[in-house]
């Protein structure tokens, strides 16, 4: 067996560290380029808070919006102040997740029966239209006619406002497998169940997955409009967030709107984490062509 020469050492030593370097310059380019622009955004939108804090608003009109470290002291530091917003967010939370649950199971539901038949997509892709198109508002009163004011009626408001976006992205999913591997199962005389298994759902997880995370933050959006019109049970953050407007408490406002944009923005990027794990390779190289 050949021994190592001092030149092999140095070599393989030199490589070793170019390596190192190149691994730590691709972490700083990959920090520079996905963390660096929202830090710098947020800092600049806080210079904003503040400029028209101070700048723009007088005394007298500056509760209209309490500069940043105010709203901090007061929504976040204070202990009672911010338990009280965490148990509505929370309120609001369980309400959201469990509207969303059941948009998931009816839209997907609905999109692989529409997928399956055209005469079940023409008779009811107009009225999955129609509900989205209905102003959410309008419907309101009705909503609290026949399913009370309670926590019943925040869910049913997550539910129509979620499902659109899932039927829709469900069924261009599904109907969107390569027509060759359609022909192709056919002359294999596959069933239809093992169709929709083995090659339409795969193919339509991208699809899926985009529709859950727009529903994700439509959910929440839901769950929050629902706060405002139905108070019985446990307040949820839409409750708190009209309290707070009502007796001109401009810091625990802006705080309950800071914890209600994360909510949102967690429900997003749970879908975005959960779509990696399950289509990995695929989103890679998609983003990868972007």
């Amino acid at each position: 067996m050949k021994s190592l020469t001092k030149t092999d050492i140095v070599a393989a030593e030199t490589t070793a560290a170019a390596i190192s370097t190149s691994a730590q310059d691709s972490t700083a380019r990959r920090w520079s380029r996905n963390i660096l622009p929202p830090v710098l955004l947020g800092l600049l939108f806080i210079g904003l808070w503040y400029l028209i804090s101070y700048g723009v608003l007088d005394e007298q009109r500056r509760f209209l919006l309490r500069p940043p470290h105010e709203v901090w002291l007061v929504g976040f530091a204070n202990w009672d102040n911010f338990s009280e917003i965490l148990a509505g967010l929370w309120s609001s939370t369980v309400v959201a997740l469990i509207g969303l649950t059941i948009a998931i199971i009816i839209g997907i539901s609905l999109a692989t029966l529409m997928s399956q038949s055209k005469l079940i997509e023409r008779a009811v892709f107009p009225y999955a239209v129609t509900l989205q198109a209905i102003p959410i508002l309008a419907i309101v009163p009705l909503i609290g006619f026949w399913f009370g004011f309670g926590i019943s009626a925040r869910v049913i408001v997550c539910i129509i406002i979620a499902l659109f976006p899932i039927i829709v992205n469900t069924l261009f999913g599904l109907l969107s497998a390569p027509r060759g591997l359609h022909d192709l199962l056919t002359l294999q005389r596959v069933d239809r169940m093992t169709r929709l298994r083995k090659l339409m759902f795969p193919a339509a997880l991208p699809a899926i997955f985009a529709g859950l995370r727009i529903s994700a933050g439509l959910s929440v959006i839901g769950a929050i409009v629902g706060d405002f019109f139905f108070g019985r049970g446990d307040p949820g953050i839409g409750q708190l967030l009209q309290r707070y407007a009502n007796r001109l408490m401009g810091e625990q406002l802006l705080a309950a709107i800071i914890m209600s944009s994360l909510l949102g923005v967690a429900v997003f990027q749970l879908f975005g984490w959960i779509q990696t794990k399950a289509i990995g390779k695929w989103h890679e190289e998609r983003e990868a062509q972007f």
